[in-house]
């Protein structure tokens, strides 16, 4: 492997991708463990592939947002470095897959020349944060999320609170009571709101926590109906921190927040966030709005290239599915449906080169996998569409049933059980086919997952499928499970769909004729699929389905997953949604030394409450690597803090005091610059007392 230079700017990122590329070698001199490689790439957007020897790279895009020239450059790498194709994710971030690990330094190095990063993309880490892809252009916002959105993202990047968490965590910002980004479903979620205050406008937040899908859903809960916008930031550095400190961290499937709350209750968990306030960098995180530069509308351009289009009717469809007028007069914005999510960098590339002229310099990838384009002039809008239509991209029915959301499922990820990109392909041909009126639907919404953990948000859809299996006659079948009544009901509400039974998946595209027909056939004037839904029950739907359930019709040809010539067979991996436990002595005691390191850094910076974060993570590692190798399982930072004072301190086998309260004197002081030295030296002090114990009982060991 060959090292390369960069020529960055920041100096901050110069120095985590030239760490990132060390990091590459010793690991491949096998000098770093692969768990703790493992975590380390994670944390830097690499993400193991379900094809051996290549990885998916995240590229985080904060609320979506992309400008023409990034748009142009993540083209521009996917054909450098992966397969010229650009997959939209749920999350608003892209991927670009089959990516060499000893290139991933230089992909980033290059994406990096246009302000765009993968660090936190992957791992236990704060994830893309979300918000509606319509923010400040939306005619139902109070106001325009978007500052506060990039606001949260800039503060939390490369925050020691955040860094090797038990799980990831997930953020929204909804532009309006719709909750067009889904605060129900997220760790936390906000809603923008304006309170009188002494006869003042004040702008704030309705805040949600501790929601969440995957293979057990819970809805998010309130935590506050208002709340000022300038206090929310340090809002979520305190749960990030009780987050960090009681969360799960040996078993992964109950890692998330929701499980924390679950477990200690809210009220609990309250209690803890304010115990956190004291020691919060900043108490109050004002942003200034008004500073902020916001989305210019395209220059009046002069004459447009001559254009037809091909279908004027399907142009007036377009016109009424996928364009919205925006907030400011005479501009819209346009919707672009993308199939599965994935563009190709050469219609990337037309695109913006044919479209620059008519559109805003600010392109959002939406949450459903498509594209939204911004100030358009009403007579710009066949020209847009020409170009679109061009290129394949002209349906209408942006978010409407036939605009089917699905995660890659088995064509790259290892946690995938039955493929998830066909039957999308499948069920929108039938939608094509046998229902074209449904184009105007945007009520139901159909989701599909490749197994139970939901990047294809299945789990809150009207209609939504996992992939799975079936066992018939000694032989494995691909299968969905079918999942009904879920969705978004406004204001932080929603509704995590029922289980209601699973079927081979070849019979997917029959499951969705008979509910459609039914519904159609059976419904009230006016009702919606939800409440149809509900008045049927789900052991209605249940009966209903059952028929198509029934294995002993199966054909030859369920045997074989969507997208394959041969049976299927499930080839489950190792899931990287997440990192790892870490299990190795040496390794955590190598880290609490990078931490202290770190400290030094943010000492000399005046950085003190990073300071303190860093100290305060060189004595769990230091403790943890003591406990492991005395055979104590570790499941959270504070059941680490105590039983290092039971096993330890109250049997004097370790040269420490009252370490409890040592430690925990984090989140009572503030963060001062006496404060930040003092702990830091308790921690050196603390680290090389345990680097000498473990070397006194090593030699102990070797010589008995």
């Amino acid at each position: 492997m060959q090292s390369f230079r960069t020529e960055l700017e920041n100096p901050i990122v110069e120095r985590d991708i030239i760490e990132l590329e060390q990091k590459i070698r010793l690991f491949r001199e096998g000098k770093i463990p692969d768990e703790k490689f493992r975590s380390l790439r994670l944390a830097r957007g690499v993400y193991g592939q379900r094809q051996p020897g290549v990885q998916m790279v995240r590229i985080k895009l904060p609320y979506g947002k992309m400008t023409l020239a990034q748009w142009k450059r993540i083209s521009d790498i996917s054909d450098e470095f992966s397969t010229g194709n650009l997959h939209l994710t749920t999350r608003q971030d892209i991927q670009v897959h089959f990516v060499s690990l000893d290139r991933t330094p230089e992909l980033w190095s290059q994406l990096e020349q246009d302000d765009i990063t993968i660090r936190e993309a992957c791992g236990n880490t704060v994830r893309n944060i979300t918000a509606s892809d319509a923010a400040g252009i939306d005619p139902d916002e109070p106001f325009d999320v978007t500052p506060y959105a990039d606001a949260a993202f800039r503060y939390f990047l490369r925050n020691p609170i955040c860094q090797d968490m038990g799980r990831k965590f997930k953020m929204s910002f909804s532009s309006s009571d719709k909750d067009t980004a889904f605060a129900y479903m997220h760790d936390v979620g906000v809603i923008p709101k304006i309170q009188l205050i002494d006869g003042k406008e004040v702008r704030g937040f309705k805040v949600m926590i501790a929601g969440g899908l995957g293979a057990q859903p819970q809805l998010a809960k309130v935590a506050f109906e208002f709340l000022p916008a300038d206090q929310l930031i340090p809002y979520i550095e305190s749960v990030l921190r009780v987050f960090d400190r009681h969360g799960e961290r040996s078993s992964r499937h109950k890692a998330r927040m929701k499980f924390l709350v679950q477990k200690i209750g809210m009220e609990a968990f309250e209690e803890l966030v304010k115990e956190e306030f004291t020691a919060v960098k900043n108490k109050v995180v004002p942003i200034d709005a008004d500073a902020w530069i916001a989305t210019e509308p395209s220059e009046t351009p002069g004459a447009l290239p001559a254009y037809t289009i091909e279908n004027p009717q399907q142009f007036e469809q377009w016109k009424k599915t996928n364009v919205f007028e925006q907030k400011q007069a005479g501009f819209f914005g346009a919707y672009v449906r993308v199939l599965l999510g994935n563009i190709s960098s050469d219609i990337s590339r037309l695109l913006i080169e044919k479209l620059q002229p008519v559109i805003a310099d600010d392109v959002r990838v939406t949450v459903n996998q498509g594209l939204l384009l911004k100030f358009i002039r009403g007579e710009h809008l066949a020209y847009v569409y020409s170009q679109l239509e061009a290129v394949g991209l002209a349906a209408p029915g942006f978010n409407s049933v036939a605009d089917i959301t699905a995660c890659p499922g088995t064509d790259t990820c290892n946690l995938g059980i039955s493929s998830s990109t066909g039957i999308a392909v499948a069920l929108e041909q039938v939608i094509q086919e046998e229902y074209p009126g449904l184009i105007y639907n945007t009520d139901i919404k159909i989701k599909i997952s490749g197994c139970m953990n939901s990047c294809g948000q299945h789990g809150m859809a009207n209609i939504g499928f996992h992939g799975s299996s079936m066992k018939s006659k000694g032989k494995v079948l691909p299968a969905l499970q079918v999942l009904l009544g879920g969705g978004t009901m406004g204001n932080g509400a929603g509704r995590v769909a029922d289980k209601v039974l699973k079927v081979p998946s070849k019979r997917g595209p029959d499951v969705l004729r008979s509910v459609l027909n039914d519904y159609a056939t059976n419904l009230q004037e006016g009702e919606l699929f939800n409440d149809y839904y509900d008045r049927r029950g789900e052991r209605y739907f249940y009966d209903l389905l059952k028929p198509l359930a029934d294995l002993t019709t199966l054909q030859d040809e369920d045997f074989i997953d969507w997208g394959q010539a041969n049976d299927f067979a499930t080839a489950i991996g190792v899931g990287e949604c997440a990192g790892v436990v870490i299990d190795l002595i040496a390794t955590l005691l190598y880290e609490a030394e990078e931490k202290l390191l770190l400290a030094t850094e943010s000492i000399t910076a005046g950085a003190y409450a990073d300071a303190i974060y860093h100290a305060y993570s060189c004595f769990v590692q230091s403790a943890k690597a003591l406990l492991l190798d005395d055979g104590v399982s570790c499941n959270t930072q504070i059941s680490i803090i105590n039983d290092f004072e039971k096993h330890f301190e109250e049997t004097r086998r370790f040269p420490v005091s009252n370490f409890k309260d040592m430690v925990l004197e984090i989140n009572k002081q503030e963060p001062s610059a006496a404060f930040a030295e003092q702990y830091f030296q308790q921690a050196k002090e603390f680290y090389k007392a345990s680097q000498q114990y473990r070397a006194n009982k090593t030699a102990q060991t070797v010589n008995a």
